[in-house]
């Protein structure tokens, strides 16, 4: 895990959500150890990891549904951290959507101003639909409604408290496929234009990454790296964080030589290059890292657009088209298969198992992770 502060990845925000050293140790284990985390107001933020990394109980603790073992938990300035739920500005959007089934959409969204007396009820809840586009739906009930639906009712419900977090809890977890990624579309449309700060938990790194300005992944209770989407994709501090987001190949090499610029690496007798802004690893040795998409694969002998690494001995191992993109994986000189992901334009015959081929591609695409981490960290966790 990376030994860096989570904080100044965000920029950081006096008046957000400020947490410091948060633990909550269980009867047989620590679900979060030591937790520090900034989340500046009015971002959209996402915490993503595996199933039992810590991402649930740190959400929960911010909502006041767990109690931290030890840590301060801080929002809009003031210490929320043995509040009762209650009492924090915050609401919690669940993926069971936990609407009153017999009460219509209006009365669902209307629920919490007419509990604590608000004025203009009516006006407040026509706005709120008006912004999930359920005008028309508002005397029906959640059954009429199709999930995705139900879900806007949700947000809506929980948005008309004017709540300084939004807690979103895998929120799109109950829908089809098609249906939630119209909704991570539509719920980053709702946070855009409402302002509000919005932390995200979710397993699915797409969903995170189409919705979320910054992503902290976190892996056994800690933050294993915090950043953009986009920075955590293209440079990968860890070799989790390299394979969990997306997929990675990671060549063993060795480190010949550094540079302001450059790192030259031996890769099974190769040499080939990184920059230094993209190397992470201190030692002689290391993980060098090369997204499939990034990757091409040519005739034996082709002109290939990618100067700098051109990887000869190739042997097509297996294929598979998926319409957009054919993957294919392809058996080194070493031995390893390496996957390599291409757009099908149609400009380029498909290759076969058994051709022999040549890879390359440009160094800066590469990444140098330290080869003391487990190749195979954070790869099964994504299945």
């Amino acid at each position: 895990m990376v030994e860096e502060s989570a904080l100044a990845s965000t920029g950081g925000s006096a008046a957000g959500l400020e947490i410091r050293q948060l633990t909550k140790e269980f009867a047989n284990f620590t679900a979060v150890k030591s937790l520090d985390l900034d989340v500046p107001t009015g971002s959209f933020f996402a915490l993503l990891g595996p199933s039992g990394c810590g991402k649930t109980t740190t959400l929960r603790m911010v909502a006041g549904l767990e109690t931290p073992t030890s840590g301060t938990i801080r929002l809009a300035g003031q210490d929320i951290t043995y509040d009762k739920p209650y009492r924090r500005p915050v609401n919690t959007v669940f993926q069971s959507y936990a609407l009153f089934p017999h009460l219509d959409i209006f009365e669902n969204v209307a629920f919490g101003l007419r509990r604590r007396k608000r004025s203009e009820v009516e006006r407040h809840v026509n706005e709120m639909l008006e912004l999930v586009e359920l005008t028309t739906q508002a005397r029906k009930k959640p059954a009429q409604l199709s999930g995705g639906q139900q879900q806007r009712v949700a947000l809506a419900r929980a948005l008309i408290n004017q709540p300084e977090v939004l807690l979103l809890d895998e929120p799109l977890g109950a829908l089809d496929l098609k249906l939630r990624r119209s909704m991570q579309i539509e719920i980053k449309r709702i946070q855009t234009e409402v302002g509000l700060t919005f932390i995200h938990v979710t397993h699915d790194q797409e969903e995170a990454m189409t919705m979320a300005d910054t992503i902290a992944v976190m892996n056994a209770g800690g933050i294993e790296q915090m950043g953009s989407p986009d920075e955590l994709y293209e440079n990968p501090r860890t070799t989790f964080v390299a394979n969990f987001l997306g997929q990675s190949n990671l060549i063993d090499s060795t480190i010949k030589s550094r540079d302001a610029d450059l790192v030259t690496l031996d890769m099974h007798g190769i040499q080939v290059s990184v920059p230094t802004a993209r190397s992470h690893a201190d030692g002689d040795r290391g993980w060098l890292g090369i997204r499939p998409e990034k990757v091409l694969i040519g005739e034996v002998g082709e002109a290939l657009d990618a100067p700098g690494n051109t990887i000869p001995g190739g042997v097509v191992t297996d294929v598979s088209f998926v319409g957009v993109s054919t993957q294919y994986l392809v058996r080194m000189p070493w031995g390893q298969e390496l996957q390599i992901f291409e757009q099908n334009t149609g400009r380029r015959r498909l290759f076969r198992s058994g051709d022999n081929v040549e890879l390359s591609w440009r160094p800066e695409y590469a990444f140098l992770l330290d080869a003391q981490q487990d190749a195979n960290a954070g790869a099964e966790e994504d299945a």
